[in-house]
């Protein structure tokens, strides 16, 4: 179980308690704010409860739902255009206009935590509009695992998730392409 500074207080009530908890490894501080009963945790687990408003998005969730192999060094996250700039070498942030963040956003366990991420239809849209931006290699690694799903993909998320931009017609023209 991860807890925030305050949830980590109220569970051993004192300071006192909580300093001695950690001495006798019941809990482990993890980051400034953040404890866990466990000493290792999953680095979107930590993300997602030190920023609860973030979505976790890109790399990091390609290697949670298995369409890469490759393991991210940050965590990826999504927040709203106009929130703080999150200043944590550990985290990547991607700033997302307030009226289409929670487009795609689901829960989602991951080592018996709930995580705010989104889901594969809204990943693979996001990955066909940065396709640019990403390596040329590790975006065909994604797409042809996409390609092995897409009879699992739900047509009408990602038709609902292609109308949120402008170049819906070539974001869907590219997508036919590469996945379908």
């Amino acid at each position: 179980m991860i807890y925030s500074g305050k949830e980590a207080l109220e569970k051993y009530g004192t300071r006192y308690n909580l300093s001695k908890a950690l001495k006798n490894k019941e809990i482990f501080k993890l980051e400034h704010g953040i404890y866990s009963d466990k000493d290792l945790v999953n680095p979107m687990i930590i993300a997602s409860k030190k920023y609860s408003s973030a979505i976790i998005t890109m790399d990091s969730a390609f290697y949670y739902y298995d369409l890469t192999d490759v393991i991210p060094k940050k965590t990826y996250v999504a927040t709203n255009r106009n929130s703080n700039t999150i200043n944590d070498e550990k985290i990547i942030q991607i700033k997302v206009p307030k009226d289409i963040l929670n487009y795609g956003k689901e829960e989602v366990i991951v080592d018996g935590e709930k995580v705010k991420m989104y889901n594969r239809e809204r990943l693979l849209v996001e990955l066909v509009r940065k396709r640019n931006q990403i390596p040329f290699d590790y975006y065909k690694e994604i797409i042809s695992n996409y390609r092995k799903i897409a009879d699992d993909l739900d047509m009408y998320k990602i038709e609902e998730y292609l109308a949120l931009y402008k170049n819906e017609v070539n974001l869907a023209d590219a997508l036919l392409r590469e996945v379908f």
